[in-house]
């Protein structure tokens, strides 16, 4: 497979990103000022290293509400939404953001699952009046602060800014002030919101990230995986449970994505996310087992880390895991 590099990575001071985000930039020589920036609703981020899904036809939503932990059945035109894929004991496969233009229903998700993901579509055709088209080599997503439809290009739309699905021959047009992939990670990671493959793992079930009421709608049908997460939300109690940590600052690296997260000399979880934020120093998301302590200080690949808490201990039918 050939190795994407974006042509933004030609405008002066870009430094490309590492993995999961290589071939996109990291920064463009001052990360701090690309995230106020962003903050003060200025610039936009180069996604154009994510995968892009389209899926058409009469039967489109209909057939993906069958599937997805969302529902999306009466899926208005041009509203946001984002929804998992389950495998079947609740395991979360694939986590996609995604919008309908009236005609189809545009996603985007990690670019290595966007084959796969495609490949268990056509399978699960059958009849159905859909087509699936990987459309990534025609499509980029990037990603602004402003938080009103794109006048020229289909927009997901969200609180915190939106996703435009541009075409790849305009990219370079479009983006005349770019912000690099830091500081959005760092902005997300203010957020609390995870992300595929970095705070998640293949066992990740939705309730243990906060993903229940943002990506899965419980008042829906059936569709592969409810039954985990139907039990655990009537439960309780998610075995593992998603923080903030506060990093110490006077330590120059950060931890390592999958570094332990250590209690009294224990492995109690795992580094997902950690970047520097402008505002609130080092932080990073983590996976810890659910019975931690809320007010424990904890040691993230050694480094000191209070933690803030994402999804309570008891997240259920009561208690229930939301992001802010």
């Amino acid at each position: 497979m050939d190795v994407y590099r974006s042509p933004l990575l030609d405008r002066p001071g870009a430094v490309e990103a590492t993995e999961p985000d290589e071939g996109v930039a990291a920064h463009y020589g001052d990360p701090f000022r690309e995230q106020r920036r962003l903050v003060a609703g200025e610039g936009a981020v180069d996604l154009s290293h994510r995968g892009v899904l389209r899926v058409s036809g009469p039967e489109r939503l209909t057939w993906l509400h069958q599937m997805l932990t969302q529902h999306v059945e009466h899926l208005e035109p041009h509203r946001a939404t984002s929804a998992l894929f389950l495998d079947a004991n609740g395991r979360v496969e694939h986590a996609l953001y995604g919008v309908d233009d009236g005609e189809a229903f545009w996603f985007h998700l990690e670019r290595s699952s966007a084959e796969p993901l495609r490949d268990f579509l056509e399978k699960m055709k059958f009849w159905s009046q859909v087509e699936i088209t990987d459309v990534t080599d025609e499509y980029a997503v990037v990603w602004e602060p402003a938080t009103e439809p794109a006048a020229a290009h289909l927009s997901r739309v969200t609180v915190r800014g939106r996703d435009v699905f541009v075409p790849r021959a305009e990219l370079a047009a479009y983006v005349t002030e770019p912000a690099g992939v830091w500081a959005h990670e760092a902005l997300r990671i203010e957020a609390r919101e995870p992300r595929q493959g970095l705070d998640t793992d293949d066992r990740t079930i939705p309730h243990e990230v906060g993903w229940i009421g943002t990506a899965v709608h419980m008042d829906k049908g059936c569709y592969r995986g409810q039954e985990t997460v139907a039990r655990v939300h009537t439960l309780g109690r998610p075995p593992r449970r998603l923080v903030l940590l506060h990093l110490d600052g006077s330590v120059d690296t950060l931890p390592e994505h999958g570094a332990p997260v250590e209690l009294d000399g224990r492995t109690v979880g795992t580094v997902g996310s950690a970047a520097r934020h402008h505002e609130l120093g080092p932080v990073a998301l983590a996976v810890v087992k659910r019975n931690t302590p809320v007010d424990a200080q904890l040691l993230a690949g050694g480094v000191a880390a209070a933690q803030e808490v994402v999804v309570d201990p008891e997240a259920g039918l009561h208690v229930r895991a939301q992001l802010r």
